[in-house]
């Protein structure tokens, strides 16, 4: 099969050099292939002119047959690559940790049914610290924050913020509650990267909070709201299945995020995390 792939190159370039240089050869290396494949089929295949190489008129007549089996050989070649890369891949994910917990678990559960030994690494980051991963090479992709993420991101979903206040507050008896109203307590700041979508939702309406605490994880600042420490905003799908002593409400007018995922060069991409990419964007409308 190599020396069909070395004919065609020859053949498209018009030069054995040529020819050669593209494949990592030498050209007498290359030359001794393509004489080797005439002696075998027992004909003449190319032939030079001032100009170029050509094929000959039997050279024509076998060279669609040659073409189709070396496109039926490389796409066979890919498929074995595939099924090698999903029996062993290994996915590295930098994710946020409300991804990680209410999007993830099910994702994952559902693709390793198909490729059970598919191994997944996930390091849970923020806004800052998720892209220098994928830039560096640490994880081949992750999710970003886009309302407050500078870079390119595919987006994926859109979703709410919500008012987590003690249970004895005296917001906590109102249906829903506005920015205004919990600029004039205690808040606590949920650390996302560089900026923080709530206090950049602040800012949006000239107001500026009373800020207490910076955390950088969503279940510490509920322990702490607990606690009477303050209030804050976090993500609906972080309070999904809490069991915290809090009281959650919706932000009017509300304040909203738009989850993103960011990657590696395509090229650059393990097979298995191409295949779980595609997977999460199929069932993306039956996540939370």
């Amino acid at each position: 099969m190599n020396r069909y792939i070395a004919l065609q190159k020859v053949v498209e370039v018009g030069s054995f050099t040529k020819a050669a240089e593209i494949l990592g050869y030498t050209q007498p290396a290359l030359s001794q292939m393509i004489a080797s494949l005439e002696r075998e089929l027992d004909m003449k295949l190319l032939y030079r002119t001032s100009h170029r190489i050509c094929l000959t008129i039997e050279g024509e007549r076998v060279f669609p047959a040659l073409k189709k089996a070396v496109s039926q050989y490389l796409s066979m070649q890919e498929l074995i690559k595939e099924i090698r890369g999903l029996e062993s891949g290994v996915i590295r994910i930098g994710t946020l940790s409300s991804i990680s917990c209410h999007w993830l678990p099910p994702l994952i559960r559902d693709f390793q049914e198909q490729y059970p030994n598919v191994e997944f690494v996930l390091h849970q980051g923020d806004n800052n610290s998720i892209p220098e991963w994928v830039r560096t090479g640490e994880v081949d992709f992750g999710f970003v924050n886009m309302s407050v993420y500078n870079g390119k991101a595919t987006f994926l979903k859109e979703g709410e913020y919500r008012a987590v206040l003690p249970q004895d507050h005296p917001l906590a008896k109102r249906e829903a509650v506005t920015l205004e109203q919990l600029a004039e307590h205690p808040f606590l700041v949920i650390e996302e990267g560089s900026e923080s979508r709530p206090l950049v939702a602040f800012h949006e309406q000239g107001l500026k909070p009373k800020v207490r605490l910076r955390v950088h994880d969503d279940y510490s600042i509920l322990s702490m709201v607990e606690n009477k420490l303050g209030v804050s905003i976090l993500p609906e799908l972080v309070l999904r299945k809490t069991s915290y002593a809090v009281v959650i409400r919706p932000i009017t007018p509300p304040v909203t995020r738009a989850l993103g995922l960011i990657a590696k060069e395509k090229n650059e991409l393990p097979i298995a995390s191409k295949r779980f990419i595609d997977f999460i964007c199929q069932n993306i409308d039956i996540l939370p």
